[in-house]
């Protein structure tokens, strides 16, 4: 393929901001991969190849800088495997509905412009609210293509639910097991995945690996509310002019 060495580059960057925050690129790399030209049916299960690889360096180091809290994580995690699978497996004209959530993350981002303030005090859900929210995100993130922290980490941010880097450790996880089912849901429906996927793949593990050590260590909360505007943002006009 022509520009391979470009994608290789553009998915770098894109790796290391989204990492940066705790999620793992996909509606980056499904920007990169529209325009560089890749046909639609390699676009979903490449994006999720690529974002199970960067969740886990994510989810690693979050973890291993102390932010992941296991009850917070698994009630949102409960349905949206089997949700994510359901969406990976499906695939339907969903042109509307993307520009309605497009929208949702271009407000969300402003908000992070306008109030990227310091932590304040958060209390989880109960799991009353956490089971069936985290069913509704991974069905969306099937549908789109995405492990679903573009919807979770904002939400759990604009509710209180969770500190900022807590919620970037939380949504880290979230995506790498909704990625998995996305791509499992995918693949048994088009049994099929891009050869090129795999040099892409040495791009976003180098990325990923910096972004998410940036993030989870040096970074603070203000600069990682910014980055997530910015990430917002992407994954916000992707969404509707895709």
């Amino acid at each position: 393929m022509e520009h391979l060495l470009f994608v290789c580059l553009a998915v770098l960057l894109v790796a290391l901001l989204y990492s940066s925050v705790g999620h793992a690129g996909a509606s980056g790399y499904i920007a990169v991969m529209t325009l560089f030209g890749f046909i639609p049916e390699d676009i979903k299960p490449t994006a999720l190849v690529l974002n199970i690889f960067v969740a886990c360096l994510s989810s690693w180091q979050f973890w291993r800088a102390g932010f992941f809290r296991w009850s917070l994580f698994w009630p949102f995690a409960l349905l949206s495997i089997p949700f994510a699978f359901l969406g990976g497996y499906v695939n339907l004209p969903v042109h509307i509905f993307k520009i309605f959530v497009g929208v949702i993350l271009l407000y969300s981002a402003f908000r992070f412009v306008l109030r990227p303030k310091a932590d304040e005090e958060a209390r989880p859900p109960s799991h009353l609210v956490a089971v069936p929210v985290g069913g509704g995100i991974g069905l969306l993130s099937g549908l789109t293509g995405t492990g679903g922290g573009i919807f979770l980490s904002p939400l759990m941010i604009f509710m209180r639910w969770a500190k900022t880097k807590t919620a970037s450790a939380t949504s880290a996880l979230f995506i790498l097991v909704n990625s998995v089912a996305g791509l499992l849901g995918n693949l048994t429906s088009t049994q099929k995945i891009s050869p090129f996927a795999f040099p892409l793949l040495v791009s976003v593990i180098i990325g990923g690996a910096a972004g998410s050590y940036l993030g989870s260590s040096k970074f603070s909360t203000t600069v990682v509310k910014r980055l997530l505007a910015v990430v917002l943002t992407i994954a916000g006009i992707k969404l509707i002019f895709a």
